[in-house]
């Protein structure tokens, strides 16, 4: 009786509690570059726009860590969030690799990844240790934010939509 007592709670924490959750948008809009700029540009108004929506849909996350590559793009997309959470911004390579992934995996707290078009598939394929998203992101498109949850050993992945254009909490699958 008590082991059908155990594995009955047992499955009921299982199936009640959350598990880490790993938040990895790309950049938001950039400035546009001309021919005496750097490729390492500011956000546009736009994009500064949607590095705040960012942060609003990130308020109630519990975000523990904020990752982006050491761009003003990222940084500043970055930026909102990890002031609300008083976080500290940590770089990563802009090609992310498996010892990257692991140190996301490692960490026990929720948290923020910043990106570029090309490499946040590479992470969300990585962490979910399977094809999500199946190639890189348009280079017109900044509103995605990409949701992996990691309970136990399994990773399920989402999309959803953000910003000013888009309802922060509809499902885009």
């Amino acid at each position: 009786m008590n082991r059908i007592l155990f594995v009955i709670i047992f499955a009921l924490v299982a199936f009640t509690s959350s598990g880490q959750m790993f938040y990895i948008v790309r950049h938001a809009e950039k400035a546009t570059q001309n021919a005496n700029m750097s490729s390492d540009v500011e956000l546009s108004d736009q994009g500064k726009e949607r590095a705040e929506a960012l942060m609003k849909v990130m308020v109630d996350k519990k975000i523990g860590y904020v990752f982006s590559t050491n761009t003003i793009r990222t940084k500043s997309t970055a930026k909102p969030t990890a002031d609300h959470f008083d976080l500290i911004t940590e770089s990563y390579d802009p090609r992310p690799d498996s010892v990257f992934i692991d140190l996301l995996k490692a960490k026990d707290k929720n948290i923020l990844i910043v990106g570029h078009s090309n490499t946040v598939d590479d992470i969300v394929n990585m962490l979910c240790g399977k094809t999500s998203v199946p190639a890189d992101l348009p280079e017109t498109e900044y509103d995605n934010l990409f949701i992996v949850e990691k309970l136990g050993n399994r990773y399920s992945f989402k999309r959803i939509k953000y910003g000013k254009s888009a309802d922060p909490i509809k499902d885009n699958d």
